[in-house]
C-alpha cells in the first residue's frame, strides 16, 4: 500500500475501500479483587497519528471457563485507505459489575503496521497494563507488544503459531501434529513456572491473500529493505511506486488538449458512463476524486454544463497548474448552470485557490438575502483566511452587505475582532476591519431619520466598552470570598455604586446579541450570578421599547464552539421549517466577544435534574403550568406536542453533531414544554463519559410521552425520522460550513482533522430514505435501552449534590 496525503493505493490485491475489521477473541489471567463474577466490557478506539478517529466501539466479554470469550467480527466505519503508518488500535477492558463508576482493568495499544510498514494480520496477544486506560499517543504509554528482553518461550511459540496460521510456515500434517503436541506440553510447563502471569487480551486482525505494505509517495518514499535469503516471504519494492508515470501524464495532457475541445462538445456519455457520472456528482464534498473520475468529468464537461451540481466536481477535475486548461475552465464556469449557495460555499474552502473560482462563488452568494447570509456569516469570515489578497472580492462583498444591514455589520465586526488574536491571519483581519470602519464612517444619513455612518459606527464600538466594564465587574465579584449570596450582593452594589452609569446609558447601546434591540441600562436588583466556578453574570437590561432583555456574560470560557453549534441549530431549524416541519427548537443567541469571553441569551427555564428533584416527573411539571383534565396525561395537547417535537428535534441534531457530555443538568425545559440543550464543550463524538449512548434520550423523557408503547412515543419517533431525512438532503451545506471552520482554532474542530468525516458518517449517505428510517429507529431503541448512561447519570447527580 502506498500513500501520500489522503491518497492511498494497495500495490498488492486488496480492497482499499474495505472497512477495518478485527475480532476480540478472549481475555486471559484477569485477576480482580471482587469475589463475584466480574462483568467486563472491551472498548476499542482507533487512533491515526495520535488523534482519535471515528467513534469508539465496545463489546461485552462473556465468562467461559477460565477465559472471557467473545468471538464476533467487529467492523469499524473507517476504511483501510484512511490509515497511515502510525495507525493504532487502543483496547481498554472495563469492569462494570459493581453498578457504580466503571473501573479500568487494563489497557493495551497495538500499531496496525510493523516496523517494516507491513499491515499486521492474524492473532495478536496484547499485554494489558493494569488499571491503565489504553493510550493512543505516539509513542504510547500502554504498548501491547511484550518487549523483546521480556519474551520467554511462550511468546516465541505464540509468534510461530501466528506465522503458521498466516501461511508463512509450510503446512505438513504429520509434522504439524507432532509439533503442536510438543508445543502444548512446553507451554504448560512454562505456565507452571510463572507465578504471576500478566493479564492479556487476544485479538485477531483480518488477513489478506497478499502482504500489505504502506509506502509514502513523493521524494521521501520509504527506502526498500534488503532482500532476505531466509525461508520467509520476500518483500519486493518498486522504487518508482508513487511517482508520476511520464507516459500516463503525457497521455492525460493529450486527452485534455484544447484541440479536443471541438470534439468534446459533441460527446455524449454511454449508459454506464452516465451512471458513473451521476454517482460522482452525488459524492459528498469531503470525497476526493480519483484520477479516472476526474478524467471522466473533464471528458463530458460540455454535456454536464446543465447539471448545476456537477460544477464543483468539474472544478476539482481541472489541472489549475496548466494555464491553457485553467483558462478554458474559467470560460466554462461562466456558462455553467447557476449553482446553489451551498455549493458556492464549497468553492470558498481552502481546496480552491483560483481567484476566478472564488470570485464566481461570491457572485452566487450575492443572490442570497440578508437572512440567509447571516446563517453563513461566521463561516464566510473564516473563508477570508483562504483568500490570496487582503482586499479580496469576498471581503468587499461582506463589507458592502454590512453597510445596508446593521445586524450583519454588528456580527461581522465581532467575528473579525475575535480573529485579531490569530497571529497568522491578524493582518488580513485588521485590513478587513479598517475597510468596514472606513466604509461605514462614509455613510450619509437619509432624510427618513436613519443615523449617519459615524453614529452607527459609534453605536457598535460602544458594545466593546460595555463588555470591558462587565469584565471589570466580574473580576471584582470573583474576588469576594464567601457564599454565592455575598457575590450577588457585591454585584448589585457595584451596579448601583461604582458602575452606576450602567443603570442608565447616556445613549442607548445596541445589544451585541440582537443589534436591532436598543439597551438603555442595567436593572441592578434583577441581576444575579450563576453558581459555578466562573461565576457568570446574569444581567437584566432595560430596552428602548419598554421591555427587558436578559443576557448572560461569561469570562474564562471559549464560547466559539457553543456559538458554532447554536448557529448550526439555527440553520437546521430554518431547513426544517422550509419543509413545513416546526420542531419548536430554541436556538438561543450566543456571541463570542473574545477567545475566552462572550454573551448568551438567557432563556427562562429549569434543568431536568431540578425538575425531577422538585416534581418527581416531567409530566407533573408540565401539569403545573398547562393543566387540562381532558388532555393527555392531564396536560394540554399543545404543550405535550411541543415537548414531543422539541425532544425529537434535539435528539436528531445532537446525534448528527456528535454532542457529548449530556446529563440532566444541561437539558433544560421551559414552562411551555420546549426542551433544549446547553453547554456544547464536546462535539463530533468527543465525550468525557465512557460508553455514551448515540443520543441523549433518558427514560424520564420517554415516560413523559406515555412510555415506549404509547402513540405519543410513536409520534416522537416519526418526527425524528422525518427530521433526519430532511437534514440529510442538506448534508453538503452542513459539511461545507464545517469545512470552512477547520482552521478556526475551535478545539473540537481544529484538533481533529477527521471531524468532517465524522460528521459525514452521521448522515449515512449510503442509505436511501427508507433505510435511513430503520437505521434511526434502531438508534433510538439503543439509546433508550442503554443501561450504562443511567448509571453515569446517577453518579453525576451525587457529584452535583456533594459539590
Amino acid at each position: 500500500m502506498v500513500g501520500g496525503g489522503n491518497e492511498f493505493r494497495f500495490f498488492l490485491s486488496c480492497d482499499i475501500s474495505h472497512p477495518l475489521a478485527f475480532r476480540v477473541l478472549h481475555a486471559e489471567h484477569i485477576l480482580l479483587t471482587d469475589q463475584k463474577v466480574p462483568e467486563l466490557f472491551v472498548e476499542c478506539k482507533l487512533y491515526i497519528d495520535g488523534i482519535q478517529f471515528g467513534l469508539p466501539v465496545k463489546t461485552r466479554l462473556e465468562p467461559s471457563g477460565p477465559k472471557y470469550c467473545w468471538n464476533e467480527l467487529i467492523t469499524l466505519s473507517t476504511k483501510y485507505r484512511d490509515l497511515t503508518s502510525l495507525s493504532q488500535l487502543a483496547f481498554t477492558v472495563w469492569d462494570v459489575s459493581s453498578g457504580e463508576n466503571p473501573e479500568v482493568v487494563g489497557g493495551a495499544t497495538i500499531f496496525l503496521f510493523n516496523s517494516k510498514r507491513q499491515l499486521k494480520t492474524g492473532r495478536q496477544k496484547l499485554r494489558l497494563w493494569p488499571t491503565k486506560e489504553a493510550d493512543g499517543g505516539v509513542p504510547t504509554t500502554t504498548p501491547g507488544k511484550v518487549p523483546r528482553n521480556e519474551r520467554g518461550e511462550i511468546e516465541r511459540l505464540e509468534r510461530l503459531v501466528n506465522k503458521y496460521e498466516r501461511g508463512q510456515i509450510q503446512h505438513v500434517d504429520w509434522l504439524d501434529r507432532l509439533a503442536f503436541s510438543a508445543m502444548d506440553k512446553a507451554m504448560e510447563k512454562e505456565c507452571e513456572r510463572k507465578a504471576n502471569l500478566y493479564p492479556s487480551l487476544v485479538v485477531e486482525l483480518c488477513s489478506f491473500e497478499h502482504r500489505i505494505v504502506f509506502q509514502e509517495s513523493g521524494a521521501n518514499f520509504y527506502t526498500p529493505a534488503p532482500v532476505s535469503l531466509s525461508n520467509e516471504l520476500v518483500t519486493v519494492w518498486d522504487p518508482e511506486l508513487g511517482r508520476t508515470n511520464p507516459s500516463e501524464h503525457k497521455q492525460l495532457k493529450l486527452a485534455r488538449s484544447l484541440t479536443r475541445g471541438i470534439v468534446d462538445r459533441d460527446l455524449k456519455p454511454s449508459s454506464n458512463e452516465r451512471k458513473l457520472l451521476q454517482t460522482i456528482i452525488k459524492f459528498p464534498p469531503t470525497r476526493t476524486l480519483e484520477v479516472d473520475e476526474k478524467q471522466l468529468v473533464w471528458k463530458f464537461r460540455f454535456s454536464l454544463m446543465s447539471e448545476k451540481k456537477a460544477l464543483t466536481k468539474f472544478v476539482r477535475s481541472v489541472d489549475w497548474s496548466d494555464n491553457q486548461e485553467a483558462k478554458q475552465a474559467v470560460e466554462l464556469i461562466g456558462k455553467w448552470e447557476m449553482i446553489d449557495v451551498a455549493d458556492a460555499l464549497e468553492l470558498l474552502s481552502p481546496d480552491f485557490e483560483s481567484d476566478e473560482v472564488r470570485g464566481y462563488a461570491v457572485s452566487v452568494l450575492e443572490r442570497a438575502d440578508d437572512e440567509e447570509l447571516q446563517c453563513y456569516l461566521l463561516q464566510l469570515v473564516q473563508a477570508l483566511r483562504f483568500e490570496r489578497s487582503d482586499k479580496s472580492r469576498l471581503a468587499l462583498f461582506l463589507v458592502n452587505r454590512a453597510l445596508s444591514n446593521i445586524e450583519i455589520a454588528s456580527f461581522l465586526r465581532w467575528y473579525i475582532l475575535v480573529e485579531l488574536h490569530s497571529p497568522a491571519y491578524a493582518r488580513r483581519y485588521y485590513g478587513t476591519y479598517d475597510m468596514l470602519e472606513n466604509s461605514m464612517m462614509k455613510l450619509v444619513g437619509r432624510e427618513d431619520g436613519d443615523e449617519d455612518g459615524f453614529r452607527l459606527w459609534q453605536s457598535l464600538t460602544r458594545q466593546t466598552d460595555l463588555t470591558a466594564q462587565l469584565c471589570s465587574i466580574m473580576k471584582d465579584v470573583r474576588n469576594v470570598r464567601g457564599s454565592a449570596q455575598k457575590k450577588i450582593e457585591k454585584l448589585r452594589q457595584l451596579l448601583s455604586g461604582v458602575f452606576s452609569e450602567l443603570t442608565n446609558f447616556d445613549e442607548p447601546i445596541r445589544s451585541p446579541l440582537a443589534p436591532t434591540l436598543l439597551l438603555t441600562g442595567v436593572v441592578p436588583q434583577e441581576s444575579s450570578i450563576f453558581k459555578s466556578a466562573l461565576n457568570p453574570l446574569r444581567l437584566t437590561f432595560k430596552t428602548a421599547n419598554g421591555g427587558t432583555s436578559k443576557i448572560i456574560y461569561k469570562k474564562g470560557d471559549d464560547l466559539r464552539q457553543d456559538q458554532l453549534v447554536i448557529q448550526t441549530v439555527s440553520l437546521m431549524d430554518r431547513l426544517l421549517k422550509l419543509e413545513n416541519l416546526d420542531l419548536h427548537l430554541t436556538p438561543y443567541r450566543v456571541l463570542a466577544t473574545g477567545q475566552d469571553e462572550g454573551m448568551l441569551e438567557f432563556i427562562s427555564s429549569s434543568s431536568l435534574a431540578q425538575i425531577l428533584s422538585e416534581h418527581r416527573s416531567i409530566t407533573s411539571y408540565l401539569q403545573k403550568f398547562h393543566p387540562d383534565e381532558d388532555g393527555p396525561f392531564g396536560i394540554t395537547a399543545q404543550c405535550l406536542e411541543t415537548f414531543i417535537k422539541s425532544c425529537a428535534g434535539y435528539s436528531v441534531i445532537t446525534y448528527i453533531l456528535g454532542v457529548g457530555d449530556r446529563h440532566l443538568d444541561n437539558l433544560l425545559l421551559t414552562d411551555d414544554g420546549r426542551l433544549f440543550h446547553v453547554d456544547f464543550a464536546f462535539i463530533l463524538g468527543r465525550d468525557p463519559k465512557p460508553f455514551p449512548p448515540p443520543m441523549k434520550l433518558c427514560k424520564e423523557m420517554v415516560e413523559a410521552m406515555g412510555g415506549a408503547e404509547s402513540q405519543y412515543y410513536t409520534r416522537f419517533k416519526s418526527y425524528c425520522c422525518e427530521a433526519y431525512n430532511i437534514l440529510r438532503k442538506s448534508s453538503s451545506l452542513i459539511l461545507n460550513l464545517f469545512k470552512l471552520m477547520e482552521r478556526s482554532g475551535i478545539p473540537d474542530i481544529s484538533a481533529d482533522e477527521s471531524g468532517g468525516l465524522k460528521l459525514q458518517e452521521k448522515f449515512r449517505l449510503d442509505l436511501d430514505d427508507e433505510e435511513a428510517i430503520h437505521f434511526f429507529q434502531d438508534l433510538i431503541n439503543d439509546s433508550v435501552s442503554a443501561l450504562f448512561p443511567q448509571m453515569v447519570e446517577t453518579i453525576h447527580r451525587w457529584a452535583q449534590y456533594w459539590r
